[in-house]
């Protein structure tokens, strides 16, 4: 069978889920509903698997499958591509997504209703989120991927508000479509430019074109390059939750868990990175715009981070954790290690979907509790999700041997290496290393260790999951575990296999060569192992801080943070100058003003219009009432006056005429006889 030719069925299979379950859910039974949903992503993986093995053997690494013509205008026809880049993408796309299917049905299993409404109605949008990012990281053209793009977008409003009778779970998802729309604006506008450069849409060509030699790297940052790299780096900042866009992704914490999950490890947010990296041709010729990616990624990495030390709700940790992470994955992305960006990207999918599907089992075991200072205690009681979330903790703080470790440790060491690295990013990033180790054990020590804080009630129903959620827990940890170990650092020496991936995904990072060049030329291997000492000496500290503080000391003891705790507590404000500034600001007050200006500009110009209108009619009135009627009247009693004597004679009777007549002929003879 030939897979490469069929890859068009990877996203068409859980868009065929997502309508059954959409339009016949509600007559079907829930087994069925467990079968057709998770089985229908099953597929896509399965699909999927076979057609990367299918690339492998390609000498070119990319395989098109062109649909129809569809915007000409654009050069720009409906079709899917398949290169290792979205090989990748597809894998961890549809191999976690499964993951989380199953864990969903056991986790979603008390949601009810008239015919089991919100179970069937749920399972749907999860296939189709997953359609629409298969959609976008499948795409061989601009255009169709902004189409995967909103997809993801309006499906996780409809996750995110899951709950619809819930108005944080509303709010929550209205704040995440409309933040999105920001980030859109600008998606928009870089594709315009971008097709207005290079006369085309469509990845094959547009690569083509930026790397041939009709353009150079920009100096400067003014240029139309530098412009379009930046606009598309704004789209990313959206759904990639970065500085100042990343407010949306806390509060999508309000949908269900499995939700969570699938937004925040291998899909929705990862959108920007896989954009940014599909678009490596123009970025490397934009020094001046890939450093403002690094520098908003190392950003929001060291603040989100800062954040996650002090919440207290186990899902906002790994929230704000996974905000950190994203700006990982952008520092590497802006220092040209593209590859490394993507390395992150996939190990990160396995430890932060366990980390937050670890974090429902939690929930569920504590019945719906998700505030840390209320649990405690935990792991004998929970011993698989204890154990499984012990991997994935270890994992994210960057243990050797983990596949945190090996990502993490390659994006610290390209911020120091790469010539367009610097120290600061490395001292950034390293400081984020610690503060996440920290945050992530102090979750783990306040979760599972000490006495349990719980009511008694809850006490005597913790119970571990069921096999639907434990068993993708189960899988989820073996990938965070060997997940890593195909990017093993150059300095553990030259090997095929532990460099699979950046040897897979160096055709499409070409422009990525320079980097590995200058790397190869000025690699020192003593600094890379002293840098490696220390990232793991940070990871390694923050876990004991944690342990010294919310394991040894007692709590009254702890320290409080002082000053800085209730900033950090309620994220640096950022919310409420956000509210401040745009709800009440520019939404609000705009509005006032708006209105104001519509009553006293608007409506005055349109009432002094009238006012005016009315004083010209009245004095039009009387100008032709007193002036022209006047003239008229005055002109008509003259020629009245001036008629009157001819008027007295010629009255138009005969009798008055003979009358005359007969005087005059006797005033006549009158006068004759008396002057004879």
């Amino acid at each position: 069978m030939n897979f490469l030719d069929l890859i068009w069925l990877i996203p068409i299979l859980p868009l065929c889920g997502a309508a059954i379950m959409l339009f016949f859910g509600r007559s079907l039974p829930k087994a069925a509903v467990r079968i057709i949903s998770p089985g229908a992503v099953l597929l896509s993986f399965l699909l999927s698997l076979g057609a990367v093995i299918q690339l492998a053997s390609l000498p070119e690494k990319v395989h098109q499958v062109i649909l129809f013509q569809w915007l000409p205008l654009l050069h720009a026809d409906m079709g899917y591509m398949l290169d290792p880049l979205s090989s990748v993408m597809i894998l961890v796309v549809t191999g976690i997504g499964f993951l989380i299917h199953v864990y969903a049905t056991g986790y979603m299993a008390h949601e009810h209703g008239p015919r089991h409404g919100g179970f069937y109605r749920f399972f749907g949008y999860l296939n189709l989120f997953v359609f629409f990012m298969l959609t976008l990281v499948l795409a061989n053209n601009y255009p169709l991927l902004f189409v995967g793009w909103e997809g993801v977008g309006l499906c996780s409003y409809l996750l995110i508000g899951f709950y619809f009778n819930k108005k944080s779970a509303g709010d929550a998802g209205k704040k995440a479509f409309i933040v999105n729309r920001i980030g859109d604006a600008g998606f928009i506008l870089g594709m315009f430019f971008l097709f207005q450069l290079t006369g085309s849409l469509t990845f094959v060509d547009v690569n083509e074109a930026l790397r041939s030699a009709r353009f150079a790297p920009e100096v400067g940052f003014f240029g139309v390059l530098s412009l379009t790299a930046l606009l598309l780096f704004v789209g990313a900042t959206g759904k990639s939750a970065q500085i100042p866009l990343y407010v949306w992704l806390p509060d999508a914490m309000e949908g269900p868990t499995p939700v969570s999950a699938l937004i925040h490890a291998a899909t929705m947010v990862t959108a920007g990175v896989y954009m940014c990296a599909r678009s490596n041709a123009l970025f490397a010729l934009t020094p001046e715009t890939s450093h403002i990616v690094a520098a908003v990624g190392a950003a929001t990495a060291i603040f989100a981070a800062s954040i996650g030390l002090v919440q207290n709700d186990i899902k906002r940790v790994l929230a704000y954790s996974t905000v950190s992470q994203l700006g990982y994955m952008f520092v590497a992305v802006g220092v040209g290690a593209y590859w490394v960006g993507v390395f992150h990207l996939y190990t990160h999918a396995f430890f932060k979907a366990l980390l937050f599907l670890g974090a429902g089992s939690v929930i569920h075991a504590m019945s719906g509790e998700q505030d840390m200072r209320k649990m405690g205690g935990l792991r004998n009681k929970i011993p698989i999700t204890f154990t499984t979330m012990f991997i994935a903790s270890l994992a994210i703080a960057g243990i050797p041997g983990l596949a945190g470790f090996f990502s993490k440790d390659e994006i610290l060491w390209q911020t120091w290496s790469s010539p367009l690295g610097s120290k600061v990013l490395w001292a950034v990033g390293f400081c984020t290393a610690l503060m996440t180790a920290f945050y992530m054990w102090r979750l783990m020590f306040m979760t599972f260790y000490g006495e349990g804080r719980m009511d008694e009630h809850t006490k005597h129903h913790i119970h571990e999951s069921p096999k639907s959620m434990t068993i993708p827990l189960m899988v989820l940890a073996a990938g965070s575990i060997g997940a890593g170990w195909i990017g093993m650092p150059k300095v553990f020496g030259e090997n095929g296999f532990f460099q699979g991936l950046e040897l897979w995904l160096a055709p499409v990072f070409e422009t990525g060569k320079k980097v590995a060049e200058h790397e190869a030329e000025h690699h020192d291997t003593s600094m890379e192992w002293i840098l490696m000492g220390l990232s793991i000496g940070a990871a390694l500290s923050g876990i004991f801080l944690a342990r010294h503080i919310y394991l040894k000391m007692k709590e009254s003891d702890r320290p409080t943070g002082g000053a800085l705790h209730p900033i950090l507590y309620n994220k640096w404000y950022v919310d409420e100058i956000y509210d401040f500034l745009f709800v009440r600001g520019l939404s609000m007050r705009g509005g006032s003003l708006m209105g104001a200006f519509d009553r006293t500009v608007v409506d005055g110009g349109v009432n002094g219009t009238a006012w005016l209108t009315k004083m010209v009619s009245r004095i039009s009135m009387w100008y032709d009432t007193w002036i022209v009627d006047g003239l008229v009247n005055l002109s008509a009693y003259t020629v009245r006056a001036l008629s009157f004597p001819v008027r007295f004679f010629q009255t138009g009777f005969l009798q008055s005429y003979a009358l005359v007549f007969i005087a005059g002929v006797f005033a006549m003879f009158g006068y004759f006889w008396w002057v004879r």
